[in-house]
């Protein structure tokens, strides 16, 4: 188990081993929780921003929704080829 210590300025060193280990570079942000054993901290995964109009259609989705039985014959064609080859 490794050490550090609380600056003037309230910061805390991450020793290098654990910043390799989960390649934390500087800048990375982390949630601070305050728990019953000590303080926890969970680094935030970024995700880009993006707008609706972004994502709309992302599915590649066209065309009219199809009905549980058309679904499950696709499925069962599927399963058939499937088995079929091997």
């Amino acid at each position: 188990m490794e050490t550090t210590k609380l600056s003037s300025k309230g910061q805390v060193i991450l020793p290098v081993s654990i910043r390799l280990a989960n390649q934390w570079r500087a800048g990375v942000e982390f949630a601070v929780e305050n728990t019953v054993d000590g303080v926890l901290l969970r680094p935030i995964k970024q995700v880009a921003a993006t707008t609706l109009n972004e994502v709309i259609g992302c599915a590649g989705h066209k065309g009219r929704g199809h009905s549980i039985a058309e679904m499950d014959a696709a499925i069962s064609e599927e399963i058939k080829f499937r088995h079929a080859r091997g």
